[in-house]
């Protein structure tokens, strides 16, 4: 007899998964049993490869182009997960952008489109999916954050505020969702392995040098995979993190430790 799966019968919404961190959370929960809802806003070809790969694992995958920093496109991205799958058991906030420039370089423009994508599309998308968790007995929610939410990196302010409000929204979430039997969590990503890396104006240049010096200064002596952080979440969607409320996890190897 097969041994149950953590995430058996549930189905994940995983917003941003069509690559890079998205899609390793997105192939986790597939591997441990669960229907995926693979996102992506602007290349469909990505998202289409890991719909395949959950499917491959056994598991039903549903890909769906949608916008989080429009409010329509959140409750489309909703209801169609209910409609298509059955309903709605746990919610991943991974998407994200954002304009890397230094403060006096920052538009008004660049700001409403990375607070709305990064912060604002967390609460709204949990206040949509929030009744259909309950419906089922209640669920998981986890927004995926950065340690630029309270460490000053470069050309990252307007990034850094979102992930900082976005924390915040997380707390919030926590303790008023409670009731409906639905635990929030955070999970904060240190320097990931991914092609994003390459965007970081420090990073543009001299990557491997770069690569190397933060390596060098890492405790875990190696840099935080998308896998790394897919092992966080679905802990803290799993009935062994019940107790943990309104927690951003900071997943790093230690690098921010100091030393």
């Amino acid at each position: 007899m097969d041994t149950p799966r953590r995430f058996d019968g549930k189905v994940v919404l995983v917003t941003g998964s069509g690559r890079g961190i998205g899609k390793a959370i997105a192939l986790r929960f597939a591997g441990e049993g669960a229907d995926v809802v693979i996102n992506y806003f602007r290349n469909r070809a990505p998202a289409e490869e890991t719909a395949a790969e959950v499917e491959a694992l056994g598991r039903r995958a549903l890909v769906v182009r949608a916008d989080v920093g429009v409010q329509e496109d959140i409750e489309r991205l909703v209801d169609e997960t209910v409609a298509q799958l059955g309903g709605l058991d746990i919610l991943v906030h991974n998407a994200a952008s954002g304009y890397n420039r230094p403060v006096m370089e920052q538009r008004v423009k660049g700001w409403d489109w990375t607070l709305n994508i990064n912060a604002r599309a967390a609460l709204f998308l949990a206040q949509r999916a929030a009744p259909q968790l309950q419906a089922r007995g209640g669920g998981a929610i986890v927004n995926v954050s950065s340690v630029g939410s309270v460490r000053v990196l470069p050309e990252y302010v307007v990034v850094g505020a979102s992930k900082a409000a976005l924390e915040a929204v997380t707390r919030y979430l926590a303790v008023e969702l409670a009731p409906m039997q639905i635990v929030v969590n955070a999970v904060s990503a240190g320097m990931v392995e991914t092609d994003a890396l390459k965007h970081f104006p420090n990073m543009r240049e001299h990557f491997e040098e770069r690569f190397r010096y933060a390596l060098e200064r890492t405790p875990a002596q190696q840099i935080v995979t998308p896998e790394d952080i897919a092992s966080a979440v679905t802990f803290l969607c799993s009935p062994d993190a019940f107790m943990i409320r309104g927690q951003t996890l900071l997943v790093d190897g230690g690098a921010t430790l100091g030393f």
